[in-house]
């Protein structure tokens, strides 16, 4: 079964049908909201259904036809002593087993491979989308609960769609034959269907309504064990730092136990249900016996079509059983339907140019004109009126009290968030009309808090520049004052690197992540505080190192040491998201108070002179 082109599944869909961007559109996870999620994801697999409906029909009328003869081998083999009889029946009951046997195997192989099929549709639909997304549409919905909606929602629809496959389809069919069947057998005692199906039916249909609610409450409890999983697995050195350890246990005893809870209402319901369909369906059968038995008595009936009616009912009854096991996963499916939904029908605030520029003019111009920024919902702007240039060759540090909007306004330049008004241009061209190759060829980020993947320290550095080659790697880790700590391990550069650097120091961490930049080569290097984890040597190494090294980039460094950024060819200030003062160090010292402010907090009036 071939794969389906997964981006044009829902992604142009998505976007044509959610609200404001960044904001996800109220999802009530109903049945409509699943069906137009299936309707997406099934359709590249219409082939492969038709089939399954196919070799479920051929097996459900096999199923149905064998009572039936049954029925004749012992009304005229049996009773008559007609062995013949018996073996000719016999033999085509056999054959339509066989027949029976084969078309419910090749539907249930068609079943799983659809099923997986759309599981993994699905998953890719959803990690696509969330690549589109924004810094501020990732927080909206939260790390944890994304991971949830990827695998444990998209396994609940991926569940239902096998079990709708395999029980949903033959199920209806079975139903209706055996209803024929039946009443062909004996009309008068196919009135007890007219009761015992409309109350198994309504039994099922109660319990299946409340458990919608607990569904839904179940899935965010899940998404909260989650959360406090993974802050406790992440933030285990403050934990442990603290003494906190009894807190954080107490804190996921809380949250597993609001699961569990939730758990046990839809365990208790569940419970419910199966002995609901055995009461019935056992009740039907003495029924049946009874009122079978007289009309046997009185001539009415054979036994062979008393033993074929009790397998029609038996049949029939199965068959809303078997639709029960699809009630009881469908609340839930609905729900992470829903939820999926939510995801896919959020429009990112990062729109992309219908036309995007791939080819830049100049080498490396950065420019903020007129650069406004707010945060949804937030009161003030973070960042108001800021005009700057930054120009190739130079080294522009951008310095402030905490909160005055350093990170932001270098966020802005990569595109982790949008302007609010104003415009960032790179070479003159605003980043929002540049293709996202082309912005990220040209512009490279060491965040605050550089983060490594799970591989080895060479597939990290390769991570923005496949084709660099080892020489590259250690050059670039020579300038980032790593290569001795490299040297040190005896694999080298093949020394792993656990998930998020966890097994390499702080500063060894941002040092390899300034590593991964120099391997890139872009032409405006952006640093966000990425020196604070080193010592003031390291820190001056690298950076007389670095300014070798990117002679003809642009260098934009934002930090909080001002041993940092002392030297740098343009200083600029920032204060509650304003410019106020731009300059050299010294120039800073004799007529900027703000400046001076944080200068002088850090070293006496001698060592700032």
């Amino acid at each position: 079964m071939s794969s389906p082109a997964t981006r044009e599944v829902t992604l142009t869909r998505a976007q044509k049908n959610g609200g404001p961007p960044g904001e996800p559109p109220p999802s009530k996870g109903d049945g409509r909201t699943l069906l137009r999620l299936l309707r997406v994801y099934l359709r590249p697999y219409r082939k492969p259904i038709l089939w399954l409906v196919g070799l479920q029909l051929v097996s459900t009328i096999a199923m149905l036809y064998l009572p039936t003869l049954n029925a004749d081998i012992i009304d005229n083999g049996v009773v008559k002593g007609d062995t013949s009889h018996i073996m000719r029946l016999g033999g085509i009951m056999l054959a339509i087993t066989l027949v029976q046997i084969l078309a419910s195997v090749g539907a249930v192989y068609y079943a799983a491979r659809t099923a997986m099929a759309v599981g993994r549709d699905v998953r890719a639909g959803i990690f696509d989308h969330v690549q589109s997304f924004s810094v501020r549409e990732v927080g909206q919905f939260g790390a944890p609960s994304l991971i949830t909606r990827t695998t444990n929602d998209v396994q609940q629809v991926q569940m239902l769609v096998f079990l709708a496959f395999i029980l949903l389809v033959s199920a209806p069919v079975m139903a209706f034959g055996g209803v024929i069947m039946a009443v062909g057998v004996d009309a008068p005692l196919s009135g007890l269907l007219l009761i015992v199906v409309p109350i198994l039916i309504a039994s099922v249909a109660l319990i299946v309504r409340r458990m919608g609610p607990l569904f839904r409450s179940m899935q965010v409890r899940i998404d909260e064990v989650n959360r406090v999983m993974r802050e406790q697995i992440t933030g285990i050195r403050v934990i442990r730092a603290f003494v906190r350890d009894d807190y954080e246990q107490k804190r996921f005893a809380g949250a597993n136990t609001e699961l569990m809870g939730v758990s046990v209402g839809v365990g208790r319901l569940m419970a419910w249900m199966f002995p609901t369909v055995m009461l019935v369906m056992n009740v039907s059968s003495v029924a049946v016996m009874w009122f079978g038995a007289h009309r046997i008595a009185g001539g009415g009936m054979e036994i062979g079509s008393l033993t074929a009616f009790l397998a029609y009912l038996m049949q029939i009854l199965m068959s809303v059983m078997m639709a029960t096991f699809v009630l009881i996963m469908l609340p839930r499916a609905q729900v992470s339907a829903g939820r999926i939904q939510e995801v896919l029908d959020t429009r990112t605030s990062l729109t992309l140019d219908p036309d995007p520029v791939t080819a830049l003019p100049e080498h490396g111009q950065l420019e903020f004109r007129s650069v406004d920024f707010r945060y949804p919902g937030a009161a003030e702007p973070v960042l108001c009126g800021i005009d700057l240039v930054a120009h190739p060759g130079q080294t522009t540090a951008i310095i402030g009290s905490t909160g005055s909007g350093k990170t932001t306004l270098l966020n802005l330049i990569p595109r982790l968030f949008d302007v609010t008004a104003g415009e960032v241009l790179v070479d003159g061209v605003d980043v929002r009309r540049l293709s996202p190759e082309t912005l990220s060829s040209v512009v490279g980020l060491v965040p605050q808090k550089p983060y490594l993947f799970s591989g080895t320290i060479a597939s990290n550095l390769r991570y923005g520049n496949p084709a660099a080659t080892d020489e590259d790697l250690w050059r670039a880790l020579e300038v980032a004052q790593a290569a001795d700590f490299v040297r040190a391990k005896d694999e080298g550069l093949e020394a792993p690197i656990g998930q998020g650097g966890t097994n390499v120091s702080g500063g060894q961490r941002q040092r390899l992540a300034i590593a991964r930049m120099l391997v890139a080569e872009p032409e405006i290097y952006l640093f966000d505080d990425s020196f604070s984890a080193l010592d003031y040597a390291t820190d001056a190494a690298l950076r007389a190192a670095l300014a070798r090294e990117t002679g003809d980039a642009t260098v934009v460094i934002v930090a909080q040491r001002v041993s940092t950024i002392r030297n740098a060819d343009r200083i600029v200030v920032l204060d509650e998201g304003r410019v106020v003062g731009t300059g050299t160090h010294d120039e800073l010292m004799e007529g900027n108070e703000t400046y001076r402010e944080i200068v002088l907090s850090q070293h006496s009036e001698q060592e700032a002179a």
